[in-house]
C-alpha cells in the first residue's frame, strides 16, 4: 500500500542515555535538532529501553543519565515550548505497539538489518544474543510509527531502519487498512473540507482513478496536504481513499538524512566515549584547555623549528570547525614554516571551544539548581507524548479488531 510522499510535518528522534553527552552529540545531533524544532513539530525522547538492549547488566546508570542528558539538551538549545521531550518507558504505547508488531514482522527483516551483525561484531565482550537485541530494530519502528512521524533525522547508517519501519508499516496497512464503514466515513470527512475542497478533491480523484494522471494525484495529495480544518485520521483516510485503497493507519516515514558529524575526537578518530578522546558538553574551562593542549599533533614535528603538515595533526581538523578562515591561513602558515609552535597553534581552538561550551555550562548549572523545573518539563512532555501515542494505539487496536 502506498502512501503520500509527506503524510505530515512531525520528526521523531531519540538518543540513548549511556552517560556525559559531548562535542560529537552537539555537532552531529544538537545543532541539528535546534533547526528542526523551529520547522517542524518535533518529538525529542530519552531511549532508555534501547539502552537495555546492550546495557541489560548495567542499569543503575540509566535513571541518571536520562535525567543528565535532557538537562544537556535544554542547555544547547532545544526548547520544550518549541518541542516535545520525553522519556520513552514513561510512555508504555511504545511497548505495546512494539508487541503488536512483532506478531507481523518477518524474522528475516530483522535478521538481514545490517547493524545487527554489525554491532555484534564490534560488542564482541556483551552477550548480544537477546531477543531484544535482534528485535531493536523493531523497537524503532513502533517509537516511530506510534507518533505518525513523517520525518526521522537519521545518518547514513541508519537508513537501514527507517525502511524497515516503511516495510512494517505498509505490512500492517496491508493487513489491516480495510474500515467497515471505510467509505461512509471517507466521504464525511471530504465534506470536512469545505465545497471549493471537497469539489476539487473529488474531481482529481476521479481523473486519477478513471484516467490513471498522475498529476492528478499528485494535486489532490497536495490539497490534502494544506487542509488545516481536518483531523490526522481523516488525512490518513483520504489518502488512502484517494487511491482507492483503505484508510492509511500508519503512514511510511522518511528519512530525513542528517550531515556526518565532523567532531573528531582529541586523538583525530571519531569523538567516542569508549575511545576515552571527548570533551563534554558541562566540562570545566581548565579541564578542556587541558585536554586540548595535551591534543598529539604532526608527529613529524619532534623539534620546535621542524615544519609540520596540518593534514596530519588532528589539532588541524579542530581548526577547520572553529576556526575562521583568516585562523585557519595563519595556522596552516605557522605549522608548514615552523613560524609557530604547536602550543601556539592550539591556543584559538582553546579560546573557541570555550565560547563554545561557556553559554552551555552556565544553563545547564542554572537547571542543576532547580530540578524541579526539568523533572516538571519531562513529565509534561511524557503527557503530551501519551496523548499523541494513545490515539495511535486506538487506531491499531480498532484495525486489528481489539479495542
Amino acid at each position: 500500500m502506498n502512501t503520500n510522499p509527506s503524510q505530515n510535518n512531525r520528526v521523531l528522534s531519540g538518543m540513548r542515555p549511556t552517560g556525559k553527552l559531548h562535542l560529537g552529540h552537539l555537532h552531529g545531533v544538537l545543532h541539528n535538532w535546534l533547526e528542526l524544532q523551529h520547522t517542524h513539530e518535533c518529538f525529542f525522547f530519552v531511549a532508555d529501553w534501547h539502552a537495555l538492549t546492550t546495557e541489560y547488566d548495567n542499569t543503575k546508570i540509566i535513571p541518571g543519565s536520562s535525567t543528565e542528558m535532557v538537562i544537556d539538551w535544554l542547555s544547547a538549545g532545544v526548547s520544550p515550548s518549541a518541542a516535545t521531550l520525553f522519556i520513552q518507558s514513561h510512555v508504555p504505547e511504545h511497548a505495546e505497539l512494539h508487541l503488536l508488531l512483532s506478531m507481523i514482522t518477518p524474522l528475516g527483516w530483522l535478521e538481514r538489518v545490517p547493524t545487527y551483525k554489525d554491532q555484534q561484531d564490534k560488542l564482541k565482550e556483551k552477550d548480544l544474543a537477546t531477543y531484544g537485541f535482534l528485535g531493536y530494530p523493531l523497537l524503532q519502528s513502533a517509537d516511530i510509527l506510534a507518533y505518525k512521524a513523517g520525518n526521522v533525522p537519521v545518518g547514513e547508517d541508519q537508513v537501514a531502519h527507517v525502511e524497515l519501519t516503511r516495510e512494517v508499516a505498509r505490512r500492517f496497512n496491508f493487513l489491516y487498512g480495510k474500515e467497515p464503514d471505510f467509505e461512509e466515513k471517507a466521504k464525511l470527512a471530504i465534506s470536512k473540507m469545505g465545497k471549493k475542497n471537497a469539489k476539487l478533491y473529488r474531481e482529481h480523484r476521479k481523473r486519477y482513478q478513471e484516467q490513471g494522471e498522475a498529476e492528478a494525484l499528485e494535486v489532490a495529495q497536495a490539497l490534502l496536504e494544506s487542509q488545516q480544518n481536518i483531523s490526522i485520521g481523516d488525512k490518513e483516510r483520504l489518502f488512502g481513499y484517494l487511491e482507492g485503497q483503505g484508510k492509511i493507519i500508519l503512514p511510511e516515514p522518511q528519512a530525513l538524512l542528517t550531515k556526518a558529524s565532523k567532531m573528531p575526537g582529541l586523538d583525530g578518530q571519531k569523538m567516542s566515549k569508549s575511545y576515552n578522546n571527548t570533551i563534554s558538553l558541562r566540562e570545566d574551562a581548565q579541564s578542556v584547555e587541558k585536554k586540548i593542549r595535551t591534543m598529539p599533533t604532526d608527529p613529524a614535528r619532534v623539534k620546535r623549528t621542524d615544519p609540520g603538515n596540518p593534514e596530519k595533526c588532528p589539532v588541524w581538523q579542530f581548526h577547520e570547525i572553529y576556526s575562521s578562515e583568516d585562523t585557519r591561513t595563519w595556522a596552516r602558515e605557522g605549522c608548514t614554516s615552523a613560524s609557530i609552535g604547536c602550543i601556539d597553534c592550539k591556543q584559538p581552538v582553546i579560546e573557541a571551544v570555550e565560547v563554545e561550551l561557556q553559554p552551555i555550562r552556565e544553563r545547564a548549572n542554572e537547571y542543576l539548581e532547580d530540578e524541579a523545573t526539568v523533572q516538571s518539563i519531562i513529565k509534561e512532555g511524557c503527557e503530551e507524548a501519551r496523548d499523541v501515542a494513545r490515539d495511535t494505539l486506538d487506531d491499531v487496536r480498532e484495525a486489528i479488531g481489539l479495542s
